[in-house]
């Protein structure tokens, strides 16, 4: 005889447990993670968990929308369509890269090798966006090859500064002092504030991509942006490790 306990949950329901089994965000989590990607995100990992979906796989749908986001910036010639096209596959992909988390603590918890699979992944879309910016600059783009330096620059940046935040929670974890999503989240406007430095703005500034002199300028900005927050972020992450010891 068939049990109400083994009956699927609704996505309502499904939604109302993900909402009670949220992480806390880093203080220094920009808006767009905290108040856009993870509600997209909460939304299709309810979706994926009615599916049958396992939070490895989910991480795998999600790589699936970024590269293929990635390929069309190298392969195809920039227009407002391809534009929207990249746009669109790369916030999905963000949003399924909040997904795989929250399905695993609807599944009752995750594993190491699956936290490893999801930033694995996130360690090669990171680096190879911005190789494919200069790829498409370069064969499609009318424009000088030192801007070129910009998407590589960014590259070296949005690495670095993953890498740094990766590396801060791993020794932490080692000494026993609390990451940084164990603190209380910050204020709104702190979040604002940081909104340049998000990720999906960058996946958002895509839409631009048919309009290479502002597509440019704004993507030029957000390394500026990015470029000074890391070198900000690394004097304090070096002072956190001196007081760690």
């Amino acid at each position: 005889m068939t049990t109400t306990d083994s009956i699927p949950p609704t996505l309502p329901e499904t939604l109302a447990r993900l909402r009670g089994a949220q992480k806390g965000h880093a203080r220094g989590a920009p808006a767009y993670s905290v108040y856009v990607n993870r509600r997209i995100g909460r939304l299709f990992a309810a979706v994926a968990y009615r599916w049958g979906l396992t939070p490895n796989q989910v991480t795998m749908v999600s790589a699936a929308h970024t590269f293929a986001g990635i390929a069309v910036i190298a392969t195809v010639p920039p227009s407002w369509w391809a534009g929207v096209i990249v746009a669109a596959l790369l916030v999905a992909g963000y949003a399924w890269d909040s997904a795989d988390g929250q399905v695993a603590r609807l599944r009752g918890g995750g594993s190491i090798a699956g936290e490893w699979l999801d930033h694995f992944v996130d360690a090669v879309k990171i680096a190879s966006l911005h190789l494919a910016v200069v790829v498409g600059l370069y064969r499609f783009g009318d424009v000088d090859e030192v801007v070129l330096l910009v998407p590589i620059g960014f590259s070296v940046v949005a690495t670095a500064t993953f890498f740094g935040m990766i590396l801060n929670d791993l020794l932490k974890a080692a000494r026993g002092v609390a990451s940084t999503h164990a603190r209380a989240g910050g204020t709104f406007a702190r979040s604002m504030l940081l909104l340049p430095t998000d990720f999906g703005v960058l996946c958002l500034a895509f839409v631009l991509w048919g309009a290479s002199p502002l597509f440019l300028l704004v993507y030029g900005a957000l390394f500026a942006v990015n470029a000074l927050f890391l070198c900000a972020a690394a004097v304090k992450w070096f002072r956190e490790m001196r007081r760690v010891d």
